[in-house]
């Protein structure tokens, strides 16, 4: 866990070292951690990490006990599989729709955060590869001229990374992940309504699964045929 810098913002400060240490694993889902001891870990006073802790409690990721300290929630498959379910019925449609009107700009956009992708995987560097893979969505996406559709499918993928889940480098490697981009992309540059969305599609279902199994097996359980079976229940049509 890295050290707090400097002593303005601590909240912030505390609340993002708490949300990498939850991601990373280091903070164990389950295990009763100290507010104390946490500060001490820290260098800084139990304020702040109260404060951090209770705006976590909101956002579902820490459960407060009181007097006792804090345990990081285990990550819910469900919460998983309809994040994705969303992501695909609104997702879908949008890379159909971005076939019929992909012109020369979007697709030299296009190809320019691919090749950061690649970039990025090549240094694996899973920060700067996952700002070019939002960047690659929200231009397919944002050619659609739907500010609230790109807002709302920013918010999903946020509510997934703010959780700490990720499949990158674990189930597959980032270099893996750039290219379940490739046929969206030659899908677009092709004008092809049908093979943009089946591309997409397969793309967001495979992550989907690989992230359903992943935190399914963190709560030493199956995968449960009712969050499998709503992840794959949006149509490509």
């Amino acid at each position: 866990m890295r050290e707090i810098a400097g002593t303005s913002n601590l909240n912030r400060q505390v609340a993002e070292v708490l949300r990498e240490a939850i991601g990373s694993g280091e903070l164990r889902p389950g295990e009763l951690y100290s507010v104390s001891r946490l500060a001490d870990r820290l260098g800084v006073s139990r304020t702040p990490v109260r404060e951090a802790l209770l705006g976590l409690a909101d956002m579902g990721l820490v459960r407060i006990e009181r007097n006792r300290g804090f345990r990081v929630v285990r990550r819910d498959p469900r919460h998983i599989a309809e994040v994705f379910h969303l992501r695909l019925l609104l997702e879908v449609p949008a890379a159909r729709l971005a076939a019929h009107h992909a012109d020369q700009a979007l697709l030299d956009a296009l190809r320019h955060e691919l090749a950061q992708m690649r970039a990025a995987a090549a240094d694996h560097d899973e920060p700067r590869f996952m700002h070019h893979d939002r960047a690659f969505h929200e231009l397919v996406l944002g050619s659609c001229g739907n500010a609230l559709l790109t807002a709302t499918v920013a918010n999903l993928r946020a509510t997934i990374t703010t959780v700490g889940a990720s499949t990158a480098d674990q189930t597959r490697s980032l270099a893996d992940i750039a290219a379940e981009h490739e046929p969206v992309l030659t899908a677009l540059a092709a004008a092809d309504p049908d093979a943009a969305a089946e591309a997409m599609h397969h793309h967001i279902v495979h992550t989907g699964e690989l992230l359903l199994a992943q935190v399914s097996a963190e709560n030493d359980a199956p995968v449960a045929a009712s969050d499998a079976e709503l992840l794959r229940g949006a149509s490509t049509g």
